[in-house]
């Protein structure tokens, strides 16, 4: 009789929280997708410059997609501050030695 107003068990409740996570994750914007893929790019190349000097420039012109999604975001702060890792980086790229 009373069946449905049985409490749900508390994985139940979990879950709904994760998908709800999941929804909000996945209807990220152009911008906001942009920014994840300059500073994933930024992370990966910093993270592998020892191996080649190809990573240096990876790193600039990732540096360099941080900057402009810093100023489209409106953080003019980190759209300066990246601007200026990406010349730090150029300048390091073309010093170095092939």
């Amino acid at each position: 009789m009373f069946s449905h107003l049985r409490r749900k068990p508390w994985f139940f409740y979990s879950t709904l929280r994760f998908s709800r996570f999941m929804c909000d994750f996945v209807a990220m914007d152009t911008l906001t997708l942009f920014g994840f893929f300059a500073v994933s790019a930024m992370l990966v190349c910093y993270a592998l410059e020892q191996r080649s000097h190809w990573f240096i420039l990876g790193f600039a012109a990732s540096c360099a997609l941080g900057s402009v999604y810093g100023f489209l975001q409106g953080a003019w702060p980190f759209g300066l501050v990246e601007a200026i890792w990406s010349l730090v980086a150029l300048r390091r790229w073309r010093g170095h030695k092939f």
